[in-house]
Parts: structure tokens; sequence; C-alpha cells
């Protein structure tokens, strides 16, 4: 792991007065120590980008999907862009894992940014889906339809960022209306869905298509804390930010929103702003250890150590599947 160590001391320093305490003696704001978050924007996500551009000519309706968690950050600018005067459904997915206290002040943010559609929606259980398809249908019929005014058929075009779960909503709408299974596939990191622009039916009353695209991110964040969000919820891929930074990062955040669900799931005895010890308690939990040799004087040794990457790893995985109770990162 890239400056294992190196990140382990300067988070403990941080946490003793680098960016200085806040209430209760946690960080008040998160040092980034100057680096950037890489963008992950490999060649399928400019390609998927041009092909929706084309394809907006035959949308009638746009769904955007995002993370409910981070509602209000890295809602890709470029996409932002397609909506123009179509009508628009903000999803917002994953809501099981986020914090439902919040959710009537995001609606309200949402709606000064002009977001006058927005539906939470867990698509492991079903919640909520079932009110998407008797929205757009009212929103495309109460729209002009201009050069598609014609067709019976309802093209709906499906957008958003890396695995926030386009494709389980597709799945999810196809279980309610259809009785049908998957029709395309759903994985946990993101850039499952490479294919661009697949036509995928969801509905027969009224007849309605969704077209499943990848997910796509901005060539460049410029915000590194909005990059880090999505890269802790799992939009970007760890390697590219690093592990190490993130649990980081992720611990910072729980403080920040006063959310300790980690101190009990991991047996602490108190709230921390140092990552090394929660990591440490971790990984004894976990029994994630690594036999290391170490040369010395009279020969090679091997001595069990601690894994701390793994146990960064297992911390975030924790977080991704609710395990630290729900929690809103906006």
């Amino acid at each position: 792991m890239r400056g294992w160590a190196g990140a382990l001391r300067a988070a403990a320093a941080a946490a003793a007065g680098g960016p200085g305490p806040g209430p209760g003696g946690f960080r008040q704001r998160f040092d980034f120590g100057g680096r950037d978050v890489a963008s992950w924007f490999p060649g399928h996500m400019a390609k998927g980008l041009r092909k929706m551009r084309a394809a907006l000519r035959r949308a009638d309706c746009l769904i955007e999907v995002h993370d409910a968690r981070i509602p209000l950050s890295g809602r890709n600018p470029a996409l932002q862009e397609l909506l123009g005067i179509r009508p628009h459904v903000l999803v917002l997915n994953k809501a099981d894992l986020a914090d439902p206290r919040r959710q009537p002040t995001v609606l309200e943010q949402l709606r000064r940014q002009g977001c006058s559609h927005v539906v939470f929606t867990d698509c492991q259980r079903d919640a909520n889906v079932k009110k998407i398809v008797p929205l757009v249908a009212k929103l495309v019929g109460s729209s002009p339809r201009y050069h598609r005014a014609e067709s019976s058929e309802y093209s709906i075009l499906v957008i958003g960022v890396p695995n926030v779960g386009k494709s389980s909503l597709i799945n999810s709408l196809r279980r309610l209306h259809l009785k049908k299974g998957k029709a395309t596939a759903v994985g946990g990191e993101p850039g499952v869905t490479k294919a661009v622009l697949t036509r995928i039916q969801v509905c027969e009353q009224p007849l309605m298509y969704l077209v499943d695209t990848p997910g796509v991110l901005p060539p460049k964040l410029g915000d590194v804390e909005t990059g880090m969000k999505l890269a802790v919820c799992g939009a970007i891929r760890d390697h590219l930010v690093g592990e190490d930074i993130m649990a980081d990062y992720l611990l910072y955040a729980l403080n920040k929103q006063q959310q300790f669900g980690y101190v009990q799931h991991y047996g602490l005895g108190t709230a921390c702003d140092d990552i090394e010890p929660v990591l440490r308690r971790v990984a004894l939990a976990q029994g994630r250890t690594q036999k290391v040799t170490v040369l010395t004087g009279t020969g090679n040794v091997n001595v069990t150590m601690l894994n701390y990457p793994a146990a960064a790893c297992e911390f975030l995985r924790d977080f991704r599947e609710g395990r630290l109770g729900r929690v809103t990162l906006d």
C-alpha cells in the first residue's frame, strides 16, 4: 500500500493538532496533504458520453440515478448539461444506507437547485421504485415530445455516475412491472456496465423502454473533497485514490456527522479521531494479519503483523454495506 505508514503518521499528527480540533476534540476539516483525487475516465466513459448526447433526440425523459448518501455532491456537470428541456427525474438510490432524518433537508436543497421530481429508492427491496413509472408517464404526457409525438412507446435515458445502482433500478422495475428477472449485470464496483445505450423494456402499460448507460465521471474532479466522497461511496476504484486516505477521510466524516456506529461495531471504548487505533481494532477483530520476513543479524525471522491495508478495505466495506449505520455524507 502506497505510503501506508506515512499516511498513518500524518493522520495521527492531524488528529493531534493539524487542522485543529472541533467539538468533541475531532478535526474541523480534513487535511488532504496537497493530494489530488485521481479521476477515472476510461475510454468507455468518453464513448458513452458522446453517444448519450446523440441519443437525446430519441429520449422522452431522463432518469438521473445518484447515491442517496451523497445527494448534493458529485452529480456530473456533463450529465446535467444533457438534461435540457426534457422532463427529469432524480432517483436517489441506496436510500436504505442513508440517514432518513436528512431527507427533508436534502429535498429542500435539491428543489432550490431546480430538482422538483426526486424519488428515494432501495432497489434491493424495490422500496419506492413503483413510484417511478407513473411519475415518468405523467411528466412525458404533459411535456412536448416534438419528433416523437407519433410514437406510442416511451424511451427513457438512464444516466449517472458509476456504481449508483442504475442497472439495479432497471432490474427492479422489470420485476415490478413485467414480473421478469435481470436484464442487465449488477456489480459492487464501478464500471460493470460498459455497453453503451442498451435498450430494455420495463413496462407494457405504458410501453416503456429504459436505455441503460455506463456510469460517467467528469474528466477532472476539481473539488478534492467531492472526489473523496465519490470514492468512499464506491464511484471511483479504490486503488486510484488509496484505501489509506479513504479510510482516514471516512473516519473524519463519520465523526463530523456524529455517526458513531463504528464505535459499537468494532467494540471501541469511545469515538476516535485517529485512524491507526481504529484499523488496529478492525485488524484484530477480523484476523487481518500478514507474515513479514525481517532480516536480522542472525538471519531471517518471520514475523506476524497486523495487515492495515486489509483493515482499511474492511472499514470501507463495512460502511458501504451499512454495517456502520445509515449515514449521509453531505
